[in-house]
């Protein structure tokens, strides 16, 4: 059996089990240490505008740094409109919003639709009491469709582009009376096939050369994580969380090369002590180490360097009525990778302060940095066609700033304005690699291409809704990229954000008319994108619409109707890769 009938089989299988105690339906919510009330929601079915199996392709998004655990999170206030737009292995939300998901234990997707695109998902709670939550989830994206080249050698010509993404989820959480207890656990596959081409140094009625468009390229990875924390309130404050991540790349310039390892082992540590009522000093740590095996016959055996990064975040923090100030440093390391690159120690500020005006207004700035891995599984994750001969420095962030107003002074309608400004050495983008077309090898591989990065955004979000029946959103960022600048062999001082969009835009709205039914409208956009080939080269804008339509038959079952890029647009996400046209899918939801 291949994955995907293993995955349809399990499921179907557990769910059969599952409906026998799930009879007895959990409490809406359980009681959890400090009194504090805490919902039963099950991890849910995919975002659809982000999420189907019609998404094979991944569009660079800016992408936020990894950021040291503070009491004042802002990670999400300048995140892209619309991050990490790939086949999400381990999905969240709901397609079906009018279901009644917390009375539940568990639940069934399943959708199919053109170009063979297949989606599933299946999820349950094994334990969820107030001590104990046990949940498992297990994810399937599938496309197999043929797509239409556009222009350059191979215009109007049809290749197949083949994805086929499993991935299953185990996490488990034990409260004891002083602290929390958490272990868990997830796996994911994921094939696909190199059919991406364009045009790169040929006369007029060349042909293109024969590389690999067939067989099928294979990313696993493994990750297991374990840590203790306090419970929230508590005046000593606590953690100490491991993980462990094995991925591996089935091939490596073509099928008669063996792919490469990475192992990465982390540790995330704090501890924390509140004095005088309002304030408290800590300090925490993140450090990560990368190790690479040599494996005989493998093209990139001597290419990838085992390599150390750690933070250390000293910080001090007051709290008064109405406001909150968190000051403190983060002092990060990067070890050497390679002969020709350099170990780093440099400093980033770590400040935050919010102050709130009145009861429906907060007005926030924070200042920080951070380090990016770039392993090569982040890298893959983002893009699957990068090629596997480079390995990426981390990226060094000694500033990200930034300042925000959010308010909910009208009934129903919600604003939030914000800008920034960040500073990152050796930022990633992604460029088509110089001499792609190897004999009988892949082709139109992608290459990480490093800048020193200056970063000026700013956006606008705006939602409102009226009860239950309208749901509106609107959310706008502009990013100007400045000093673009770095060694790059062959290459050009006319330097772009290549591959991330000047502005993004993401629109929807939600329709909910009678019981039991809502319709829901999608719009996204992304301009001013560049691909470097041996030359600038502007890409198609992204302008994509998708509809979806569903009914609750009631609590158990719902089915949905949904149509992306209804608009027929052509573009692409990675350069040379074209994406499906028109997609319609339809599928069938169970709660039970």
């Amino acid at each position: 059996m291949n994955p995907s009938q293993i995955f349809l089989a399990g499921a179907g299988l557990f769910a059969l089990w599952a409906a026998g105690p799930a009879s007895a339906q959990a409490p809406d919510s359980l009681r959890t240490q400090g009194g504090m009330n805490r919902e039963m929601v099950l991890e849910r079915e995919y975002k659809p505008t982000v999420a189907d199996a019609d998404k094979v392709n991944s569009l660079p998004a800016v992408r936020e740094p990894q950021v040291t655990h503070a009491p004042i999170d802002y990670a999400t206030v300048a995140a892209p409109v619309d991050p990490a737009r790939v086949i999400l292995t381990l999905p969240a939300d709901s397609i079906l919003s009018g279901m009644q998901y917390n009375t539940k234990r568990g639940y069934l997707n399943l959708g199919a639709g053109s170009y063979l695109n297949l989606n599933g998902d299946f999820g349950y709670h094994l334990l969820s009491s107030a001590k104990d939550q046990l949940q498992i989830r297990l994810s399937h994206r599938s496309s197999d469709g043929k797509l239409t080249y556009g222009e350059g050698n191979l215009t109007g010509e049809k290749v197949k582009a083949k994805r086929n993404d499993e991935g299953g989820f185990l996490d488990y959480r034990h409260v004891f009376p002083k602290a929390a207890l958490s272990l868990g656990g997830d796996y994911t596959y994921k094939g696909y096939n190199y059919y991406g081409a364009y045009e790169m140094g040929l006369s007029e009625g060349d042909e293109m050369p024969n590389f690999d468009r067939d067989s099928r390229q294979v990313n696993q990875q493994a990750h297991f994580k374990a840590g203790i924390t306090s419970l929230p309130g508590a005046n000593l404050d606590y953690r100490f969380l491991l993980d462990y991540r094995y991925f591996q790349q089935k091939y490596g310039a073509d099928t008669d090369v063996k792919g490469l390892k990475e192992h990465s082992l982390g540790a995330d540590l704090g501890l924390s002590a509140g004095f005088n009522g309002n304030q408290r000093i800590g300090v925490g740590g993140q450090f990560h180490y990368f190790y690479y095996p040599y494996i005989a016959g493998t093209d990139s055996a001597d290419r990838f360097r085992n390599h150390f990064e750690g933070t250390l975040t000293p910080r001090y923090s007051i709290e008064g009525d109405n406001w909150h100030i968190q000051i403190g440093a983060n002092l990060m390391y990067v070890s050497k990778i390679g002969d020709y690159t350099d170990s780093h120690f440099f400093l980033s500020p770590d400040v935050k302060a919010d102050l709130r005006i009145g009861s429906k207004t907060l007005l926030y700035l924070s200042a920080g940095g951070g380090i990016r891995s770039n392993s090569r599984y982040q890298l893959t994750e983002e893009n699957p066609y990068v090629g596997m001969m480079w390995q990426a420095d981390p990226s060094r962030i000694p500033l990200d700033a930034r300042l925000g107003l959010k308010s909910n002074l009208l009934p129903g309608f919600w604003f939030h304005v914000f800008g920034g400004y960040r500073i990152t050495k050796d930022d990633y983008f992604y460029t088509v690699q110089q001499y792609a077309y190897m004999p009988e090898g892949w082709g139109n591989l992608s290459r990480p291409f490093a800048l020193n990065s200056r970063q000026l955004f700013g956006g606008l979000e705006l939602k409102y809704a009226y009860r239950k029946l309208v749901e509106v959103s609107l959310k706008g960022i502009y990013h100007h990229y400045s000093d673009l600048s770095g060694d790059y062999v062959g290459g050009t001082p006319d330097y772009r954000p290549y591959g991330k969009p000047k502005v993004e835009a993401k629109g929807s709205v939600m329709l909910r008319p009678v019981a039991h039914f809502s319709v829901g409208m999608d719009y996204y956009m992304a301009t001013d994108r560049w691909a470097y080939i041996t030359w600038n080269e502007k890409m198609k804008d992204v302008r994509e619409l998708s509809v979806t339509g569903s009914y609750a038959f009631n609590s158990t079952f719902g089915i949905y109707v949904k149509g992306s890029n209804l608009l027929g647009e052509k573009y692409e996400y990675v350069y040379g890769y074209p994406l499906q046209g028109l997609t319609l899918m339809g599928g069938l939801n169970i709660n039970f």
